[in-house]
């Protein structure tokens, strides 16, 4: 006789965008594609020592605040690149105010409300940049959920923005050029809205197809700088420019949000005329040229060498740019009034926010694209910074990603 499937009810939506439940003996179950309010039926049950994992058998009774994907893939292939979009905008925004506050309430150890989540002006068709993963020379696609050792063909990102999806409409015409196999091709379009297909190969692939795929493209009216970068290598412009933009170069995939937040850290930070400022994760320098336009004399810190010069050669020549890692030249600058840090998702290094306590610095404006980093490196701060506002951003909307801004004010 087969037992009766189990069956429980989803309250809440975790980091990373399964939904939570509890089982019959008490142990928390996490479920891609659940909603809050679901009453389902498991299958596939994981267990493990304190948790498990399971898929869903059916859907009982559906939450309030679920809805119908627009995307064939999200259903069909189990789409792992978005985790939210069976919920309504305002339940992902919901979820994401929650797994923000979850955070600072259990690793900063901080009671404080969730944060409200600033919603972006679209909830599809914002990435300027896609990565795709090449299988079996037809193959061009993104790994279903929870599965990184599959590939499913995509026909369309609803999330890309449209001049990325026609790019991506020529590349699939063009395939065949492409490596067959182990290989992963970068679509990204840039600030002066070049296309670019970046290829990167596996071990030993020798690509030969830029030159003929660049044509491809361009009897399909997309006129793309073509770019290969061998495993271990730089990667270079192989067809279409002479001196492109540096498609390696971090950029925020979703521009429009990106200077919202941008904007919304640069504010936090009052009146910098004639104050000092250290511009931490520069990247490209957008923020260093805001703070000097604004009155600021800056020093910033970027470690990717490009990055650097590429800034060098946009913005003026008035702030100090400083290639480096910040927990090795921070100590070394003058001290700051004001303090703007974007590190990447692993958050600042230990010798930087130890750095960053000793700078004295009164406030610092810190953008987090995880909650968690975020609320670890606030809580590392903690002894010299006291929380004055957090702020979440729906930067990735139909995904479990949120932006952040935590300012933090001098004891």
């Amino acid at each position: 006789m087969t037992s009766a499937p189990l069956q429980v009810t989803v309250r809440s939506i975790a980091a990373g965008g399964d939904g939570v439940a509890t089982l019959p003996d008490g142990r928390t179950v996490f479920i891609p594609r659940a909603a809050p309010g679901d009453r389902l039926a498991l299958r596939n049950v994981r267990l493990h020592a304190r948790f498990a994992r399971a898929d869903i058998a059916e859907v009982l009774e559906p939450g309030a605040d679920r809805v119908m994907p627009p995307c064939v893939h999200y259903v069909a292939d189990r789409c792992g690149g978005c985790q939210l979009m069976h919920l309504s905008p305002g339940a992902q925004r919901a979820a994401k105010a929650r797994i923000v506050g979850d955070a600072f309430r259990r690793i900063a150890h901080l009671e404080i409300t969730d944060p409200e989540v600033v919603p972006a002006p679209a909830d599809f068709s914002y990435r300027a940049k896609v990565t795709f993963t090449l299988r079996s020379g037809r193959i061009m696609g993104y790994h279903p959920v929870h599965d990184a050792s599959s590939v499913f063909d995509v026909h369309e990102c609803l999330i890309a923005d449209d001049e990325v999806r026609a790019l991506h409409s020529a590349l699939r015409s063009a395939r065949r050029y492409l490596p067959r196999d182990n290989a992963r091709v970068v679509l990204r379009i840039d600030r002066a809205h070049v296309p670019h297909v970046l290829v990167l190969s596996e071990p030993g692939d020798a690509w030969t197809g830029a030159k003929p795929l660049h044509l491809a493209l361009q009897d399909g009216g997309i006129n793309a700088v073509v770019w290969w970068r061998p495993d271990g290598g730089q990667a270079r412009v192989v067809a279409g420019a002479d001196t492109p933009w540096p498609v390696t170069v971090f950029e925020q995939v979703h521009p429009a949000m990106g200077a919202i937040v941008r904007g919304a850290a640069l504010d936090a930070l009052g009146a910098v005329t004639g104050m000092e400022v250290w511009d931490l994760y520069a990247g490209i320098g957008e923020s260093t040229v805001e703070l000097a336009a604004r009155g600021a004399t800056v020093d910033s810190i970027e470690s990717d060498t490009r990055a650097v010069s590429l800034a060098e050669s946009l913005g003026p020549s008035g702030p100090r740019r400083h290639a480096g890692l910040v927990e090795e030249l921070a100590g070394r600058l003058p001290r700051p009034q004001l303090v703007l840090a974007n590190p990447p998702r692993a958050g600042m290094a230990q010798r930087a926010t130890d750095a960053v306590a000793l700078s004295a610095a009164g406030r610092i404006a810190y953008v987090s694209c995880d909650p968690a980093t975020l609320a670890r490196d606030v809580a590392r701060l903690g002894s010299a910074y006291r929380l004055a506002t957090l702020r979440a951003f729906d930067q990735f909307p139909q995904t479990a990603h949120v932006e952040c801004l935590a300012v933090l004010e001098r004891r």
